[in-house]
């Protein structure tokens, strides 16, 4: 919102006389969960639950459709923000608190959970959000394991039979940023996990328990979780749910476009701005920009992208979507000035696309 906002003031400042609707959006990223509450009118409960190390935090989910459907930001339990830098370790990381919300999701009767995945600090398959519903792990000798990585790359058995039935029960919706499979040089471990905090020895024994926990999980229900699109999403967690909990993995912009009924705030549009932190080919994976530029270009609405960084040479592809991309940055900054200066740069942005709106060429 407050980038939405800092847009609308810039436009609000420029020569140009027009009606402005701002409509927040996310992707299955942080502020995913937040937004949709929002717009659906729901209501938020605060639990106690474990953050990625073991620590009892505050955490929320949100209710709507009357309290059927809950919605789980996995970030506000198992989010890289919880963590300081030094504490960063996807190998003892676990998104227990995740599973534990999704409990309480359940005990309040809800027959429908949507879980937006990104910003984990986890890169598990989802075993922590498993353990949490009842699922044990066990090595070669029948030793029950932590549901932590250093520990489950000893893992040879998965128990599912006591598994909190009631998840089986309510269709489980995962909004996914990503369409990353799970293993491999664009897997959950390679991709993710050195934001996490990975070293490069790390990424590889993180690997080798994904490729693990696959084919274990083959062997046992006869599911390749390996060729699932969106499989490597939260460090592999959307593959080991829709593998164990029949989740349904889904982009996460267009399933937020669709719920929040962004096509009807698009039908009296002229123009829309839409924009992330940087807008390349990565953007065409399915990340919010793309998701909207999308929809707008069904309708024949241009789309101006503002990002702060955008490529230096022209790409065909993004300007299928995109008739304009603007960097917000005037001059060369390192990124945390840059960072810090993102309002003041939105705003003046928003003012200059105004103002080149309004050029009456006519005259």
């Amino acid at each position: 919102m407050q980038v939405a906002g800092a847009i609308e003031q810039g436009l609000k400042l420029s020569r140009l006389k027009c009606n402005i609707t701002c409509f927040p959006i996310a992707d299955g990223g942080d502020g995913t969960g937040s937004l949709i509450i929002e717009s659906c009118k729901g209501g938020v409960i605060y639990k106690q639950v474990h953050d990625p190390l073991g620590r009892i935090i505050d955490a929320s989910f949100g209710l709507i459709d009357n309290g059927q459907t809950a919605v789980i930001e996995m970030a506000n339990a198992s989010g890289l923000r919880l963590l300081k830098k030094d504490e960063r370790n996807p190998l003892k990381a676990s998104p227990y608190g995740t599973g534990e919300l999704m409990k309480f999701a359940l005990d309040a009767g809800v027959t429908r959970i949507i879980l937006a995945m990104g910003g984990s600090a986890t890169v598990d398959g989802g075993c922590g959000i498993l353990s949490a519903l009842g699922i044990s792990f066990f090595n070669a000798d029948g030793d029950s394991l932590s549901a932590i990585p250093v520990d489950l790359i000893n893992m040879t058995k998965i128990d599912d039979s006591l598994l909190d039935k009631r998840i089986l029960d309510c269709e489980l919706v995962i909004l996914c940023d990503v369409n990353n499979k799970l293993l491999g040089l664009e897997g959950a471990a390679a991709v993710f996990g050195p934001q996490k905090g990975a070293t490069t020895e790390q990424v590889q024994i993180l690997d080798d328990f994904l490729k693990s926990f696959a084919a274990i999980t083959e062997k046992q229900l006869g599911i390749n979780i390996t060729d699932v699109k969106h499989g490597g999403a939260a460090g592999g967690a959307a593959a080991g749910l829709h593998a164990y909990l029949n989740a349904k993995l889904v982009n996460g912009i267009d399933y937020f476009l669709s719920l929040t009924g962004f096509d009807n705030a698009l039908q009296d549009s002229n123009v829309v701005i839409t924009g992330e932190g940087s807008i390349d080919r990565q953007t065409l994976q399915g990340k919010g920009p793309y998701g909207v530029a999308v929809r707008a270009k069904k309708l024949n609405i241009p789309v101006i992208g503002i990002a702060g960084n955008v490529p230096l040479a022209q790409d065909d592809e993004l300007q299928q979507y995109f008739d304009v991309l603007i960097s917000i940055n005037n001059e060369a900054f390192e990124l945390p000035i840059a960072m810090a200066n993102t309002q003041q740069n939105l705003i003046r942005t928003g003012r200059e696309i105004g103002n080149l709106l309004a050029i009456d060429f006519k005259k």
